[in-house]
């Protein structure tokens, strides 16, 4: 059972976006899907929430005083979305039953220098598992300077990108109905399917 966690200890930089959109894949998939939130924000059980009950099923994990506890029988793939300021001894417990890591990242200098003590830690914390630990660009507009510095920031990191996703309302406008980009016809989030094409193949690789 992959479990995959997405994690930043910088707030709003797009955890639970990823979190819910990655669960949603999964779900597209015809997976038994788990959503775990341990942020006191309680950001994805509140999409599950407003998740319509026609949409692709996912399940919310049992998180009891901000522990894991266990996966629902039957899972069968797990995504567990994470607070701002995951350090200490929370990072090494949730990092204890990862299988993979996701790391959203903003093409803001500040976001990008906030983060690379984290990814470090990761980088240690997995040792020579690095292909299981991947960055996505998030509210990123290619064409800007913001965008090139952040190339630079994670070529110099030696990790993959798996993609860079544009600044788009279909994200907050799905969020606000429980739903994903892969939940609705692609014709109407083809460019936003394309710029996920390079995670799912991440995603889909066993750890």
């Amino acid at each position: 059972m992959p479990v995959l966690v997405v994690a930043n200890p910088k707030g709003g930089v797009g955890k639970s976006t990823l979190s819910t959109n990655v669960a949603g894949y999964w779900a597209s998939q015809g997976h038994a899907v788990m959503l775990g939130d341990v942020d006191r924000q309680q950001s994805s059980r509140l999409w599950l929430g407003l998740r319509p009950p026609a949409a692709r099923p996912i399940t919310s994990w049992d998180v009891q005083r901000d522990l894991i506890v266990r996966p629902p029988r039957g899972t069968t793939h797990v995504v567990l979305d994470t607070p701002a300021g995951l350090h200490g001894g929370k990072l090494r417990e949730v990092l204890r039953i990862a299988d993979k890591v996701l790391v959203p990242l903003q093409p803001s200098i500040f976001d990008i220098y906030a983060t690379r003590e984290f990814i470090d830690q990761l980088v240690d914390a997995k040792g020579a598992s690095r292909r299981d630990i991947g960055l996505v660009g998030v509210r990123v507009d290619e064409r800007t300077i913001a965008a090139e510095q952040l190339r630079q920031f994670t070529e110099d990191l030696g990790l993959p990108v798996l993609g860079m996703l544009r600044p788009t309302q279909n994200y907050v406008y799905l969020a606000a109905r429980g739903l994903t980009i892969f939940d609705i016809a692609p014709g109407r989030v083809a460019r936003d399917l394309e710029q996920w094409q390079g995670i799912r193949d991440w995603l889909d690789t066993p750890a």
